[in-house]
């Protein structure tokens, strides 16, 4: 596909689109001054939509292409180049007094525009909608369960609604008209909503924060993996270092946030478990000794790997006030392991998840990631039937999201001729119909850029086993003070006004470790400022 903007605006919104209707395409941007089109995309826009136009709303229509119209559009696309017939050409225009939107694919061509002033800060949804009619035309009326949204939040909209009072069929009506939302989708949001508001109702937003620990080491990097993510064994002599660095991170916290309350902590990663038990004990003993953990709801450690997680680690956890913890197994099909680079096995992720129940650990997450390499759909649903076996009192479900850093990306010449089957509605369904039979609900939501079938990722867990901190990452209502080699600290300012973007502010940790450990010092001031 050829992308054309006269201005840099909302690509990676329309791009978003892009993926969801035309999952795998290959996208080309160019940038072209539509100066000498102008008039002309007015023209064909009002022509093709006029009446809608006059109703202030985005119009879509469809003729057959006149020779003039996509001789000029395909010129612009690809410089009159052998092949554009065969491709969709998308041409956006922003105009002072109009956006046009025009798509020639073949021997067709679609139109649409929407008018400055018909409704105060609404182009960027006024634009997807009229990019989504156009698709959905172009596709034989395809619609997509999401609608026009692109972004990673959804359940922020419901949410934001919810407080101000709307029922949940006004909040379904304005999900669905503005944003085009299907109402599985609908129903999913609005009850996450809810779950997650009166879960932060538990919490001080101006008073209270909360602290992520970054521990950046792993005993193997998988396949899909873009964290700030290095083996263990290339810094195991370096890890005093690492060490020191973060407790000199956490004493300034303790010092400096001595009389605010510390509502949930989560030691993330990497995994964190990869550490030797004298390393996980020193820090934990640091936060439990400086630190006042009476206002605490939720103290996590990312277990991950489960070739990590040994009695004696688990033993040191359980001196602590730690109380939910993760084992990961991203799959229970031992090809899909060893093709990824999880150097464990299944009975690696069952030994090590009794063990965990054997310490007394009584709220256990499992993570699983839909779309990996040479998976279908009966892999997902004997992976699940493996899972209710064990029984954890969370869920994760990811979709597989291929990143820019991953090697999948990064080593293509390697691994390009793997099978990647598009996660579908059925096999979110089978990952959802266990999670009820396990007696879970679904209880936070998120979205990523190069999802696998643009879907989401949904958390579930039983009635009072949720993860407040994975709700606080996504509905952005505390502040986060996160420690560590490429963590990033968050400021909500409560009350603040968010649409100028003064709601929340970061600072960002150097993600490098060699960089980190001697600049632990800059990172500490970083925060420092951030919070003055």
């Amino acid at each position: 596909m050829r992308l054309i903007l006269n201005e840099v605006q909302y690509e990676y919104d329309i791009r978003g689109l892009i993926t969801a209707f035309f999952p795998g395409i290959s996208v080309e941007t160019r940038s072209q001054d539509f100066s000498s089109y102008e008039s002309e995309l007015l023209s064909r826009a009002q022509t093709y939509g006029i009446e809608a136009c006059e109703k202030k709303e985005a119009a879509v229509s469809e003729r057959i292409t006149e020779a003039a119209v996509s001789e000029r559009i395909t010129e612009a696309a690809a410089g009159k180049s052998e092949d554009v017939a065969e491709e969709i050409c998308l041409a956006v225009c922003y105009h002072e007094a109009f956006t046009a939107v025009c798509a020639v694919k073949a021997d067709r061509c679609y139109c649409s525009a929407a008018f400055t002033g018909a409704e105060a800060g609404t182009v960027k949804n006024q634009l997807k909608r009229m990019v989504y009619g156009i698709f959905s035309q172009m596709t034989g009326g395809r619609v997509h369960p999401w609608g026009t949204l692109t972004g990673i939040r959804p359940v922020k909209l419901p949410m934001a609604l919810l407080e101000e009072g709307f029922s949940d069929d006004e909040i379904a009506a304005e999900l669905k008209q503005k944003y085009l939302i299907g109402d599985e989708k609908c129903r999913l949001s609005i009850q996450i909503a809810h779950k997650e508001r009166a879960l932060l109702d538990l919490l001080d937003y101006e008073d209270g924060y909360s602290l992520y620990i970054g521990i950046p080491f792993c005993p193997t990097t998988c396949l899909y993996c873009s964290f700030t993510s290095y083996p263990y064994s290339r810094w195991e002599k370096r890890m005093e270092e690492y060490v020191l660095a973060l407790e000199k991170e956490i004493r300034f916290v303790q010092e400096h946030f001595a009389g605010k309350k510390l509502n949930t902590i989560y030691f993330g990663g990497g995994t964190p478990t990869t550490l030797p038990p004298v390393y996980l004990d020193r820090i934990l003993g640091e936060i439990t000794s400086g630190f006042d953990l009476s206002y605490l709801k939720e103290w996590t450690v990312e277990g991950g790997r489960p070739d990590s997680i040994t009695p004696e680690k688990l033993e040191v956890l359980r001196r602590y006030p730690v109380d939910r913890i993760s084992i990961n197994p991203q799959t229970m099909k031992q090809e899909t392991l060893d093709l990824i680079g999880r150097r464990h096995t299944v009975e690696d992720v069952k030994r090590a998840f009794g063990m965990a129940r054997d310490a007394g650990f009584d709220n256990i997450n499992m993570d699983l990631i839909i779309g990996l390499p040479q998976e279908h759909q009966e892999d997902v649903a004997h992976t699940m039937e493996e899972i209710e076996a064990l029984n954890p009192d969370n869920l994760t479900v990811h979709t597989l999201a291929i990143k820019r850093a991953s090697r999948l990306n990064t080593e293509k010449e390697l691994y390009g001729h793997l099978y990647l089957e598009q996660n579908t509605a059925a096999m979110m369904e089978i990952t959802a119909k266990g999670a009820a039979r396990m007696g879970m609900e679904p209880y936070y939501l998120y979205r990523q850029k190069n999802m696998s079938g643009n879907l989401e990722n949904v958390g579930y867990a039983r009635p009072g086993k949720e993860g407040i901190y994975n709700i606080l990452i996504m509905e952005e209502k505390q502040s986060i003070l996160a420690l560590g080699a490429g963590a990033v600290t968050k400021r909500v300012k409560v009350g603040a006004n968010q649409e100028n973007g003064e709601m929340i502010e970061r600072a960002s940790n150097v993600k490098d470790i060699q960089q980190y450990i001697s600049r632990v010092d800059e990172m500490i001031e970083r925060k420092r400022l951030l919070f003055e």
